[in-house]
């Protein structure tokens, strides 16, 4: 496993419930800015296996991007079931679910 992946797993892992990330904003806290569509293949190939909270993840309009039909409307029913309310046009207000962790690295 690459270190950006295990950044991703770690990353989505710990959203907390109620609170979404795009995937852009996950791509560069794992270190890759222009990652997003990386962040979707992680996703796709280890969400069953690392059991992450896929449903929390959301493009940058906030949105759920997923197209099909059953699979969007469980995210839908998910994310409004950990309280977070989704308006008009399906957009989540990303100034109130936004969850904007604070890295803190430290060198030892």
């Amino acid at each position: 496993m690459t270190p950006f992946t295990a950044a991703v797993i770690e990353i989505i892992q710990n959203i907390p419930e109620g609170k979404v990330m795009t995937y852009g904003q996950i791509a560069g806290l794992a270190g890759s800015p222009r990652a997003a569509r990386q962040v979707v293949r992680i996703l796709h190939s280890m969400s069953r296996k690392h059991h992450l909270p896929w449903h929390r993840v959301i493009n940058a309009k906030g949105q759920i991007a997923i197209q099909e039909d059953d699979s969007y409307n469980e995210q839908w029913m998910s994310l409004e079931a950990e309280g977070v309310q989704i308006g008009l046009n399906g957009v989540i207000d990303l100034g109130i679910y936004r969850w904007n962790p604070i890295k803190i690295r430290i060198d030892t």
